[in-house]
């Protein structure tokens, strides 16, 4: 077969995936999606499923790479995909229950979520990435809401965020910063501006589905400064857990 042109390549990899049993709609997401990507950007699909879905279904397309099972990922939003090459090209396929989504839906109408830890993820993900995903996304098959940022979730989560940055630091200075220790008060502070990040996302109501641009998103980049020239001495790793905190104040 001729090698597919890009802008036929999401059309052509959706129809497989809706041929799967189970799958109710498929989309595009990731810079695919937003049309941030570069020429070597990997393409990032999700297969919404109602009840049983099988991964040897996904596997039996013929498409080389690695299929996790349902679950494979360490449970959570995050229930399982795979890594697969079609094409000649990286495509990325998540696999999303729509009962699972349709739940995290109603609690983040009623701003309530939580943290969970996921590889990649600096500080984790919070449960309602996988509606920022709705909202963020091309619909290349069936049907799926298209959510905005409801208010409950905007009042919510800000504070949620910036009490865990604030913790960060506050532990980081004592538990780290003052027995000289480089590595984890850096990332400690690392740690608490991506969580504030998030905050300042979360007051402006705009999703956020990864962390490759959340602390540029959120107008952070210049906390880098803060981790400049560190050095394992408790003097200088106080002085920069508490300019991380002026970063999180001035910016929230």
């Amino acid at each position: 077969m001729a090698k597919v042109s890009d802008e036929e390549f999401a059309p052509y990899v959706a129809g497989r995936l809706s041929g799967l049993a189970g799958v109710r709609a498929v989309t595009l997401g990731g810079s695919r999606a937003t049309g941030t990507h570069r020429a070597d950007s990997d393409w990032d699909f999700s297969v919404y499923y109602r009840g049983r879905f099988d991964p040897g279904d996904l596997r039996r397309l013929g498409w080389a790479g690695e299929v996790f099972p349902v679950g494979g990922w360490g449970g959570g939003v995050f229930n399982g995909g795979a890594w697969l090459t079609v094409d000649d090209r990286r495509v990325d396929v998540h696999y999303r229950d729509l009962d699972d989504v349709e739940y995290h839906l109603a609690q983040a109408r009623a701003g309530r979520f939580r943290i969970e830890r996921l590889l990649f993820h600096l500080v984790g993900v919070p449960t309602y990435i996988v509606v920022a995903e709705l909202a963020d996304r091309v619909l290349l098959h069936g049907d799926l809401p298209s959510p905005g940022y409801p208010d409950a979730l905007r009042a919510a989560a800000p504070p949620r965020w910036l009490t865990e940055a604030r913790m960060t630091l506050d532990y980081a200075r004592r538990g780290h910063a003052a027995r000289g220790h480089l590595a984890d008060t850096a990332g400690a502070i690392a740690g608490a501006i991506a969580c504030a990040a998030h905050a300042v996302l979360a007051a402006r109501g705009e999703w956020i589905t990864n962390e490759k641009r959340l602390i540029d998103r959120a107008g952070l980049r210049h906390a880098d400064a803060v981790l400049a020239g560190l050095r394992a001495d408790p003097a200088a790793l106080d002085r920069a857990v508490s300019a991380a905190h002026e970063v999180i104040t001035q910016a929230t």
